[in-house]
């Protein structure tokens, strides 16, 4: 199974220049396990494989953990196997986010140190299930109910398509002793209360097979929002050089969209239209909710804005005209404007 994924992915084994891979471990029985499997094409020579393990310095006697689970790695025979001890910052995104973001540097990092063409990580179908489970409560979009995917940049998920306990069967026939983190069953986090509590519920109350249904339907979901994705980013590159802006990557301060074009946009094109004019000038992807309240905008009832974004972006409808590079002075424009730093 690894070995086609890998494949897949366009990292076919190669011993007389074999690709590089970093294994993210915790020490933890997905992770390990995915190690264990690494390691046998590693001693084949088909891949160089070494592993990074991120102590979070979270939990009590995290270093010793860190440093147990490096151990393990170092008895499988990857190399070069590094310990990255990370601070995880107080921030309004929560410890579970905050800790998430601080991991992903230490592994670029890693990767980076290491020349690795990929970084594994252990998530399973049951990581995904939750992940769609939690972002249904949080009444997210496409793109966050398509969950995990199993390819971003160079990282990878092979194991995306195994069951939880499929893992621990593999860490078990191999005598493996991983770690369990305690935090999976701490019930103040939501996604453990997800693990412990309503995914056991809904299968007993809707019958088996309700993690392998979300696991369905976060790849079908993910399809779609890859589909509308890239239709957006296309329209946005047109609206954009229709409206005279200046080119991409200018690092403009102002966007201007056409009103009427944006108008006859279908709604899941027009938001992420907009988003994308956001991010490009620095915010952080709106929530729908500020999206719907740009939308509003269009509409040329009550206030021109502007409405806030994150990042400090603004959107407001433009109501005198201006002129613009190719053309004459026009107005019913969009404008998305950030706040100059001087």
């Amino acid at each position: 199974m690894l070995k086609d994924f890998l494949r897949d992915a366009g990292l076919a084994p190669n011993p007389a220049s074999p690709p590089v891979l970093l294994v993210a471990c915790s020490g933890g029985p997905d992770s390990l396990a995915l190690a264990e499997a690494a390691s046998f094409f590693h001693r084949r020579g088909d891949y160089a494989v070494g592993a990074a393990v991120v102590d979070h310095g979270l939990q009590p006697g995290s270093a010793v953990i860190a440093e147990t689970a490096a151990a393990k790695l170092r008895g499988m025979g990857l190399d070069p196997v590094t310990v990255h001890r990370v601070d995880v910052p107080e921030s309004g995104m929560g410890p579970e986010a905050a800790a998430r973001t601080v991991r992903y540097e230490a592994l670029d990092a890693a990767a980076a140190a290491a020349g690795a063409d990929a970084v594994l990580l252990g998530h399973t179908l049951d990581d995904q299930a939750e992940q769609v489970l939690l972002g249904l409560a949080r009444g997210s979009g496409t793109r966050s109910l398509a969950g995990m995917p199993a390819r971003r940049g160079i990282y990878l998920r092979p194991f995306l398509g195994l069951r939880r306990e499929e893992v621990e069967e593999i860490c078990a026939a191999q005598e493996l002793d991983p770690w369990y983190d305690p935090t999976n069953a701490d019930p103040s986090f939501a996604r453990s209360r997800v693990r412990t509590s309503v995914l056991p519920f809904l299968e007993a109350e809707l019958g088996p097979g309700i993690a392998e249904a979300l696991f369905r339907s976060s790849r079908i979901l993910a399809q779609d929002a890859d589909y509308l994705d890239a239709q957006a980013a296309e329209t946005y590159e047109r609206l954009r050089a229709e409206a005279g802006n200046p080119p991409a990557g200018s690092d403009p301060e102002e966007i201007l969209l056409s009103e009427q074009a944006l108008r006859e946009l279908a709604p899941a094109l027009r938001q992420r239209v907009l988003a994308l004019a956001a991010a490009e000038l620095g915010a952080a992807r709106p929530s729908w909710e500020r999206v719907r309240a740009v939308e509003t905008l269009l509409r040329r009832e009550g206030s021109a804005g502007p409405v806030q974004l994150a990042g400090k972006v603004s959107a407001y409808r433009q109501v005198r005209a201006k002129p613009v590079p190719q053309g004459s002075p026009s107005c019913g424009n969009l404008v998305f404007r950030k706040k100059s730093s001087a």
